[in-house]
């Protein structure tokens, strides 16, 4: 993870945020078929306004590499956590970053956040058939399936619920 930085997404970052965020869905093949999700992924204004928009940034060149959405439960982009879970959504690798630890530098910014907040837990989903690669990532830093947190937003959609406890201390 050397040579980069998180930080809170500033209305500059926006542009880049919503390019390469659809192109990472793009990359993955979670685009296809789908109607108005490259709309919502785009749409980082909304996004930010209801959430945390994080980015990873090149400590070098300031270039936007990822981003990633931090929501609590209640919130307009919360869709499963509950009470004392924070939550994550629309985790996005530039195609062009990736293999540079920008995946788990945003992971771990959400961990330390929802730490900093005293939530008990972390709460995921991801999409059945995704790229092992992401999986491998949660699985590294401790999530867990957690069948419960699994659901279906379309036809043909489905959703596998992950969960990462955190300790107090």
């Amino acid at each position: 993870m050397t040579g980069l930085r998180v930080r809170p997404a500033e209305r500059a970052d926006f542009p880049a945020v919503a390019r390469l965020t659809v192109a990472a869905y793009e990359a993955d093949g979670q685009l296809k078929g789908e109607h108005g999700y490259g709309e919502v992924l785009a749409d980082v204004s909304t996004r930010a306004a209801s959430g945390e928009v994080l980015v990873a940034v090149d400590e070098v060149t300031e270039a936007v590499l990822g981003s990633v959405t931090f929501v609590l439960p209640g919130t307009p982009f919360a869709e499963l956590s509950g009470p004392g879970e924070a939550e994550f959504r629309m985790l996005a690798v530039d195609p062009g970053a990736q293999g540079r630890g920008v995946g788990a530098a945003l992971v771990e910014a959400c961990v330390d956040r929802a730490t900093e907040l005293g939530c008990t837990a972390v709460v995921i989903c991801v999409r059945a058939g995704m790229a092992d690669s992401a999986h491998r990532l949660y699985s590294r830093r401790g999530f867990v399936r957690f069948p419960e947190k699994d659901w279906s937003p379309l036809p043909g959609v489905d959703l596998l619920g992950l969960r990462l406890e955190l300790t107090r201390g």
